[in-house]
């Protein structure tokens, strides 16, 4: 098994798509409102070409043996004015093929993504986790992320 990551390209479009919905219905199980607040914006296609196209954003690929089964997003963002000039870097979503989780996937993209990141001075990190994802909690912890806030969500049923 050999576990390489690789910034993606306009072919990967359609994989990144398929990726993508994966997560998205895994995800909104848990929260269904995600896919109106996290998630990529319709049409999928778009919204993945996009990311490929912005300088302060970028998109690897993660595969075994050549397939592709995961990929990781992140953004380059400016932090408040008292900052003086630091950015932060979001990864704004990272997702492995069920299958293919817990062999080291994840692991290779978000240590690209972070040097990536860190070649382009940025020091500060944010990674999304949401409730009840003990085994994402767990795996950022293990990077050296820690928790620095929490959304609270409440939906209105009367409208």
């Amino acid at each position: 098994m050999h576990i390489t990551v690789r910034s993606a390209r306009t072919g990967d479009i359609a994989r990144l798509v398929e990726l993508y919905r994966e997560m998205e219905s895994e995800q909104t199980v848990r929260k269904p409102v995600w896919a109106l607040t996290d998630g990529l914006d319709e049409p999928f296609a778009s919204s993945v070409s996009a990311a490929l196209d912005t300088d302060d954003s970028m998109v690897w690929i993660g595969e075994i043996d050549g397939a592709s089964l995961g990929f990781i997003w992140t953004t380059i963002e400016p932090m408040l004015d008292r900052a003086r000039g630091s950015r932060i870097g979001r990864i704004r979503l990272i997702y492995t093929d069920p299958p293919a989780r817990g062999v080291g996937v994840g692991h290779c993209m978000l240590e690209a993504a972070l040097v990536e990141l860190r070649a382009r001075d940025i020091r500060y990190f944010d990674a999304p986790v949401g409730p009840g994802q003990r085994a994402a909690k767990n795996f950022f912890e293990a990077h050296g992320f820690a928790a620095r806030s929490i959304i609270m969500h409440h939906e209105d049923d009367e409208v």
